[in-house]
């Protein structure tokens, strides 16, 4: 029986506040081999604010501890009382094949985010074109979910790769989308036929003789790439050699950008970081950090992050990419400049109310940070 008691309007709730709330598993289904959908809803009837194509961070409570994984959001913000995240078992993923065997309805996970800027939102255009392999799919589909719900007529075709035709994610959700969508054009490829299921559509690898038939206007559109490393470069450099505007394409990655140097002795603080004294510390030199609520005093050495300090002093952040990306190690700065370098994990008007993301923050004076 329907609990009735849930049902609430939207403007009775607030917006879901991940330091303060976890998840609840509401349902698990099966997509492709080895490929599962988890929903969840706040524990606190709160609903979900982000945009289509954002990633959460998972904390799943392992026997070893908590193990940090970061999965893109394929549900859409247009559905904002539940988010969903569908994964897919690769040989050696600890943390997937962990949730494919202990996440069960009713049980509990705490999350991170919304983060991330692989969004149309952030990205407006009159076309659109998706390329996607394998659970690159995701952010995809989160993107043409919203657009169905809020903007059906939205010109977008959609290309995915998959290595066999049972292997295409969301495929009958994609055909019946086909049907209800009339801006847009589904173009699906597989590496090799099964035994399971025939096959009449595109075989092989997206390539530069394929691509136009797919996309025959694709130099028009603004693209959004994911998948696997390999396959993203292809794409790029595929779309590069046909002269493709570059600046209209983009592709979701959670991989570690290079390193660049950082000059010495000093490198500029963050905007919106308030100096306690004003008084920079020089490279050499240990950095006093205090973590209010731990009521911890520690000394960060010269190189390393607020991350490492913590880490070092038994103070507890949530972390996962530890370069800057996922946002889940954020945390508030009460005092103290710092230099951060990051890549999107954190957003300006986050740094002007004094948030940083500890795994890339370096102290430049006394620090005091509220964990």
């Amino acid at each position: 029986m329907t609990d009735l008691g849930l049902y609430r309007h939207l403007d009775e709730m607030a917006p879901w506040n991940d330091r303060l709330q976890v998840l609840e598993v509401i349902g698990v289904s099966d997509e492709a081999p080895e490929v599962k959908t988890f929903t969840f809803r706040s524990d606190n009837q709160t609903w979900f604010r982000y945009k289509p194509g954002q990633f959460v961070t998972l904390e799943l409570p392992t026997i070893e501890g908590p193990l940090m994984r970061t999965y893109t959001l394929s549900s859409s913000p247009s559905r904002p009382f539940s988010i969903a995240v569908t994964v897919k078992a690769q040989a050696g993923s600890a943390g997937t094949r962990w949730m494919f065997d202990n996440l069960k309805p009713g049980v509990h996970v705490k999350a991170y985010g919304p983060a991330g800027d692989f969004s149309l939102h952030s990205h407006p255009a009159a076309k659109y074109l998706f390329i996607s392999a394998g659970s690159g799919v995701t952010p995809m589909m989160s993107m043409l979910r919203w657009l169905n719900d809020c903007a059906p007529w939205t010109d977008v075709g959609f290309v995915n790769c998959a290595r066999k035709p049972e292997e295409i994610i969301f495929r009958k959700e994609l055909e019946l989308l086909g049907s209800r969508m009339p801006g847009l054009t589904l173009g699906f490829m597989i590496e090799e036929r099964s035994s399971r299921e025939g096959w009449f559509g595109h075989m092989g690898r997206i390539d530069a003789i394929r691509l136009p038939l797919l996309a025959p206007d694709f130099r028009e559109r603004e693209i959004f790439c994911c998948g696997p490393d390999p396959f993203m470069r292809a794409v790029r450099q595929m779309l590069e050699a046909a002269g493709f505007d570059m600046a209209n394409y983009h592709q979701e990655s959670f991989a570690a950008p290079p390193v660049e140097e950082i000059p010495a002795p000093f490198a500029s603080p963050a905007e919106g970081g308030a100096a306690e004294g004003g008084v920079e510390i020089p490279a050499e030199a240990a950095t006093p950090i205090r973590f209010s609520l731990s009521d911890v005093d520690a000394d960060c050495v010269a190189g390393q992050t607020v991350l490492q300090t913590a880490r070092a002093s038994g103070v507890r952040i949530p972390a996962a990419c530890e370069f800057g990306l996922c946002g889940t190690c954020k945390v508030k700065k009460v005092s103290g400049k710092v230099e951060m370098s990051h890549n999107g994990g954190i957003l300006d008007h986050e740094i002007d109310d004094g948030f940083i993301l500890a795994c890339c923050s370096k102290p430049l004076t006394a620090l005091e940070i509220e964990v």
